[in-house]
């Protein structure tokens, strides 16, 4: 069977639509899709009626209104059609009413204050831009609808609202803009999204008899193996047929839930791998990275795996990320991060840029915010791809232009050609004039900004949501610069308020190596943000700037802000605590018995070889070695456990102090000894 046969058949699509629905519901709901419209009520029960009557087709027995809470993760509560029909019999029955609201509770949740116990309900609502899609089961599938998850007065309880309140606050300032360049709103404005998916993989096995593994997703403990990924021989290398099948049943999966997933290939390290889709509106894309995470670890487990989607499952090789690539499609239809043929496209495309200039420059500590996380903390303040230190990378065309814009006017390119300012005379830039930057946080890659600083296992919308934000309040800033400008010539009126913009954020800039101590002097002189942890960055989220940026654009309330600055705070407070108490009950439980137990073998052997007047520095040099790591793993299981809970950073320092006398031992003891699969073992044996 072909893919094109199968590719969608689970989703409840546009094209579906056309046979369940009539012409004037179907015309309407469409609209609402790809136009943005406003939903017509009164097509709701015959909208539900199609998609129960779809679902029933294909072997539904249930729906779920699926949503985004503010766990990070998904969450669905299952209902039945099946409703007695009184005569003994049943029926089905969903209504439209059932369709667009649900009130599924979920009390339990986190909400950071925005509900008390006694205001428990929790209401979800259709998200008609997201189509609905069937999760098959063995003995039956279920029915999901994306929808928002609010409180009773209507407050945000998930990511999917703010998300949403986000793009339409950046599409309302790029069509102002496209307004100012002539532009007639013949469309909507949106932002797209590509999501490069990277995780391991690791024989499940080995994954079952790691107590860490199973309840933090990293490894506390584990020593790194002499050879890792210094040979660069795994990334982009052939891949295993155990995993290709794998990677075959994960692509098809996909396909058939309308996941466009194309690209795929080995990683750097060893048993890593990366997933990518198409672009997709932001929205969407965000929904199918929620479904590709979990459908990754199903298809996983079918072949005998488990997937690591942690941000750093491995100490001392690469960790995981989601690389954000996001642009921009204007009311044109064009997307207005690519440079154009004339230059009228090109004034989009270099107003677009300096508004991101400014955005990321006035904003870094909250792009750092939206990314937070105990697991990216040891990517991101680790100094691994990319850094804690937002800047943006243009290339060395690009940087250039800039430097000319700034000085008054471009006249040349460095790579040929005339480039002059304004919207009949502005530079006739070559595509794809630009470079990648792997250490770059915040990359242009010719037709799109590469945010690379969300982590593997993070929902993209938390920095999306950001993104949105920030973008739409700089072209705001725009806009108001040019409309108040608007007696005088635009193109000298455009000239100055991008030249302002160079001039004032051009510290962002950086082109060079992101990890290199020189580029961290040199951000600190310039006085960019470095946010090395989580509590660090949370502290974005409470200024007055970031209160005020969310609620002149109508993203996010003062209270609502709050409540996910208390909900991330303790989550990660929380993940801290349960590291703590696994590495705790793995050293006290597994390794300090088995270093004990070895320690008496080397005892009582060099005890013998004395006894025969024999003198043995090999036996009495390891035994001290092993006496010796063994009393620093028993010291630090003594601190950690006296360590005040609240005090994360000396909890995680003592869970360092414990970890390498762990691993000394690790390689102290004999192979078959050691309680744990070893790195060597895990990374190598797919």
């Amino acid at each position: 069977m072909s893919v094109l046969d199968f590719y969608g058949e689970n989703v409840f699509s546009i094209k579906t639509m056309r046979s369940y629905l009539s012409e004037t519901a179907y015309a309407s709901l469409t609209k609402t899709i790809t136009e943005g419209a406003t939903l017509d009520p009164s097509i709701a029960d015959e909208v539900a009626d199609a998609m129960k009557t779809w679902a029933l087709e294909k072997g539904a027995t249930h729906y779920t209104h699926w949503f985004q809470p503010l766990t990070g993760a998904t969450a669905e509560k299952h209902d039945s059609f099946v409703m007695p029909d009184h005569e003994g019999g049943a029926m089905c029955q969903f209504s439209g009413k059932e369709l667009t609201q649900g009130e599924p509770d979920a009390s339990s949740f986190p909400s950071g204050g925005l509900r008390a116990t006694f205001e428990a309900r929790g209401y979800t609502g259709w998200d008609p831009s997201s189509p609905a899609f069937l999760k098959e089961g063995d003995n039956g599938s279920t029915l999901c609808i994306p929808t928002i998850f609010c409180g009773y007065h209507g407050e945000a309880l998930d990511k999917k609202t703010p998300l949403l309140r986000s793009k339409a606050a950046l599409s309302k300032q790029i069509c102002r803009l496209g307004k100012l360049f002539g532009i007639e709103e013949n469309g909507r404005a949106y932002a797209t999204l590509g999501s490069e998916q990277e995780y391991f993989l690791i024989d499940k096995d080995f994954y079952l008899d790691r107590l860490d593994l199973i309840q933090t997703g990293r490894t506390l403990f584990g020593r790194e193996p002499a050879k890792h990924q210094q040979m660069d021989d795994h990334y982009f290398g052939a891949i295993k047929r155990r995993v290709m099948e794998f990677m075959c049943d994960l692509d098809a999966e996909l396909w058939r839930l309308g996941v466009p997933a194309r690209t795929r290939h080995n990683e750097v390290s060893p048993a890593q791998f990366e997933l990518a889709p198409m672009f997709e509106e932001l929205n969407l894309a965000v929904d199918h990275n929620m479904i590709t995470m979990e459908v990754m670890r199903d298809v996983a487990d079918k072949h005998g795996f488990a997937c690591l989607l942690h941000e750093k499952p491995f100490a001392g090789v690469n960790g995981s990320g989601k690389h954000n690539n996001w642009a921009v499609a204007g009311p044109d239809g064009k997307n207005w991060l690519t440079p154009g043929d004339n230059p009228h496209e090109n004034a989009k495309f270099m107003t677009m840029i300096c508004a991101l200039i400014k955005a990321v420059d006035e904003h870094a500590d909250l792009l750092r915010s939206s990314v937070q996380g105990a697991g990216n903390d040891h990517r991101l303040g680790a100094n691994e791809a990319p850094p804690a230190i937002i800047s943006i990378f243009l290339g060395e065309q690009l940087a250039d232009v800039i430097e000319q814009i700034e000085a008054g006017g471009a006249s040349s390119s460095k790579n040929g050609g005339t480039i002059e300012i304004g919207v009949s005379t502005l530079p006739d830039l070559p595509r794809d004039a630009t470079d990648r930057n792997r250490t770059s946080p915040f990359a242009f890659t010719g037709n799109k900004f590469e945010f690379r600083a969300v982590g593997s296992s993070q929902s993209c919308a938390g920095a999306n949501i950001v993104l949105n934000t920030i973008v739409a309040d700089a072209l705001d800033f725009i806009c108001t610069q040019l409309e108040a400008a608007a007696d005088r010539d635009f193109n000298e009126s455009l000239q100055e308020v991008l030249a302002d913009l160079i001039t004032t954020h051009k510290r962002v800039l950086f082109n060079g190596d992101n990890y290199t101590a020189e580029w961290h002097a040199e951000a600190e002189k310039r006085g960019l943000p470095n946010l090395r942890t989580t509590p660090d960055a949370l502290k974005a989220m409470q200024t007055e700037k970031a209160v005020a940026l969310f609620e002149k654009h109508g993203v996010l309330s003062a209270r609502e802000l709050k409540s996910r600055y208390e909900v991330y705070q303790e989550t990660y407070e929380t993940m801290i605590g349960i590291e703590a108490h696994c590495a705790l009950t793995m050293a006290k439980t597994m390794i300090a018995p088995v270093a004990l137990e070895y320690q008496s073998e080397l005892a009582e052997t060099a005890q013998k070889v004395a006894a025969v007047g024999i003198s043995s520095d090999a036996a009495t040099g390891l035994l001290a070695s092993v006496c010796a790591e063994t009393d620093k793993l028993c010291k630090s299981i003594a601190d950690l456990e006296t360590v005040e809970e609240s005090d994360t950073v000396k909890t995680i320092e003592i869970m360092g102090e414990l970890r390498t006398a762990a691993d000394e031992l690790e390689g102290l003891l004999p192979y078959d000894a050691w309680p744990l699969p070893s790195y060597a073992e895990m990374l190598f044996i797919l």
